[in-house]
């Protein structure tokens, strides 16, 4: 009995040793390894190359889902032509999801997503059904930066890519 007890201890260590590699830190990790974990692991499965952090467009995002989520408005921020950022939006009831599960209803419309240049991407002839998806799987997209707030009712994501994707006339990958 005890060592069965043992060898189960010894196995429960071992999965927690192991479960931050196969999770991409998404488990233990701060933020920032988890908003990157959930969107590359979709890359990694086109073979698009992952997404770095940027500190800068995280602080273009924060702005802009301070602003959001203190306003109730939802919509996507004006755009600079100097230097355009890609930008996904999400919202949804205050303190009921993870960034994870944000993040994983951009990844859900791949569901509609058929290959093809943009805008001419979505099964349901919507670009807009697939817009979301199309930004994150975007292959010269390179950096990303993301910031959640807390508005009265609703949490609020804010991505920022660079560089921008949804480009007409071109390829997602």
């Amino acid at each position: 009995m005890a060592r069965g007890r043992r060898t189960a201890g010894i196995m429960a260590l071992a999965v927690a040793a192991v479960a931050p590699l196969l999770l991409g830190n998404a488990a233990t990790g701060g933020f920032e390894d988890r908003v990157l974990a959930a969107q590359n692991r979709e890359r990694a499965a086109l073979g698009v190359a992952p997404l770095s952090w940027d500190g800068a467009l995280a602080r273009d995002a924060r702005a802009w889902a301070d602003r959001l989520a203190a306003t109730g408005a939802f919509a996507h921020a004006p755009v600079d032509r100097q230097a355009p950022q890609g930008e996904n939006l999400w919202a949804g009831t205050r303190g009921r999801f993870s960034v994870e599960a944000m993040i994983g209803g951009w990844t859900e419309e791949k569901r509609f997503f058929k290959p093809g240049a943009f805008p001419d991407n979505s099964r349901t002839g919507r670009w807009q059904d697939v817009g979301h998806y199309t930004q994150l799987i975007w292959r010269d997209t390179r950096r990303v930066g993301c910031a959640v707030a807390r508005g009265a009712k609703e949490d609020v994501l804010v991505c920022r890519y660079a560089q921008a994707g949804n480009w007409i006339g071109e390829r997602p990958y």
